[in-house]
C-alpha cells in the first residue's frame, strides 16, 4: 500500500536542508509519494529552495524508483494542525500517512520497517520509530534529549535495529516528530482537531486518544531509526502554547497522565533498548 509523507515547513532552513538531503539520499522500497506545506515562512530561502528540491528529486532516479514531491505554499501561516489536515485530505484511497517533521533525518529503511510493523495488526492505528529525541521512543533512553549521532552512528543503529527485528510495542500515544497513521485509522477517526489546537501541542496525543478509544494500538516500530534535532529551547510563546495544549488534552483525557506514567514505570521498551545496546557494543 503506496504512503504519503507529509512534511510541514515553517522556517529552520537548516535543520531543513539535512532533513531533504537524507530523504534524497536514503533508501526505501515502499511506494511513497511526498507533500511538503511550506506554512508561510519567512526566510525567503525556503520556498526556492523546496521548489528544486521537489525538481531535483523528479530527475535523481529511475521512474520507478522514484520519490515524487509536491510542493504547496500557504499565502498566510495556517499552524501545524491545520497543515496536518491539509496532508489528511491530499491523501489517495487507502493511502497511510506519515507525518515527518521538517528537523527529522531519516534513515536507510526507515519507511519499509514502520510500514511492515502496522502491516502485523489491523488494530494498530499509530506507528513512532526510536530516535534520539521522542520522549518515551527514545534511545539509548528516554531520561534526556540525546544529541543527533553522526551519520556513521545512525547507520550503525538502523542496520542493529533492522537485522534484529522485534514485535511492536505498545505506547499510550505517537510521538509527532515521525508519525505513521494507518489508513484505516484516518477514515475512522477523521482529522485532527483544530479547534483545541490550533497551533499544535497536544495535537497528536488527542488524536491517539480518540484513536485508542476506538480500539485502534499506538505502537513503537522497534526496528526503525529516525533522528531528532528537535527544539533546544522554547521561546516564552512556544512555551506557553505547549502549557495550554497540555490542560486542554487533560481536560479532554483526565487520565492521560496516568497512562503514560504507567507506562514509564513499566518500561516496556527497556529489553529492545537494552539488547540493541549490547549488540551495538558487541560491534
Amino acid at each position: 500500500m503506496r504512503t504519503l509523507i507529509a512534511i510541514p515547513v515553517f522556517n529552520g532552513y537548516d535543520a531543513l536542508e539535512r532533513c531533504l538531503s537524507a530523504l534524497a539520499s536514503t533508501e526505501i522500497r515502499s511506494q511513497a509519494r511526498v507533500l511538503i506545506v511550506n506554512d508561510a515562512s519567512p526566510d525567503v530561502r525556503i520556498a526556492p529552495r523546496l521548489d528544486s528540491f521537489a525538481i531535483s528529486m523528479g530527475k535523481s532516479k529511475p521512474e520507478r524508483d522514484a520519490l515524487p514531491v509536491q510542493v504547496r505554499h500557504n499565502a498566510t501561516n495556517r499552524g501545524f494542525t491545520w497543515n496536518v489536515n491539509q496532508a489528511i485530505g491530499a491523501r489517495q484511497p487507502g493511502e497511510h500517512l506519515l507525518l515527518l517533521n521538517s528537523d527529522t533525518i531519516v534513515t536507510d529503511f526507515w519507511l519499509d520497517e514502520m510500514l511492515a510493523t502496522i502491516e502485523t495488526d489491523p488494530k494498530i492505528g499509530t506507528v513512532t520509530p526510536f530516535s534520539n529525541n521522542a520522549t518515551i521512543c527514545s534511545l539509548p533512553d528516554f531520561s534526556r534529549e540525546w544529541p543527533v549521532p553522526t551519520q556513521p552512528e545512525r547507520e550503525r543503529l538502523a542496520k542493529a535495529l533492522a537485522s534484529s527485528r522485534a514485535a511492536a510495542i505498545d505506547i499510550p500515544t505517537a510521538v509527532g516528530f515521525c508519525m505513521l497513521i494507518a489508513s484505516s485509522c484516518i477514515e475512522r477517526i477523521g482529522k485532527f482537531d483544530t479547534e483545541n489546537f490550533p497551533r499544535g501541542y497536544g495535537e497528536e496525543n488527542d488524536f491517539c486518544m480518540r484513536a485508542r478509544g476506538a480500539g485502534f494500538r499506538n505502537v513503537l516500530c522497534p526496528n526503525a531509526y529516525v533522528a531528532h534535532e528537535g527544539g533546544q529551547s522554547f521561546s516564552d510563546e512556544k512555551r506557553a502554547l505547549m502549557e495550554a495544549g497540555g490542560r486542554r488534552l487533560l481536560a479532554l483525557y483526565p487520565n492521560y497522565n496516568d497512562l503514560v506514567a504507567d507506562w514509564i514505570a513499566r518500561d516496556p521498551a527497556k529489553a529492545r533498548r537494552d539488547e540493541i545496546a549490547t549488540r551495538l557494543d558487541a560491534r
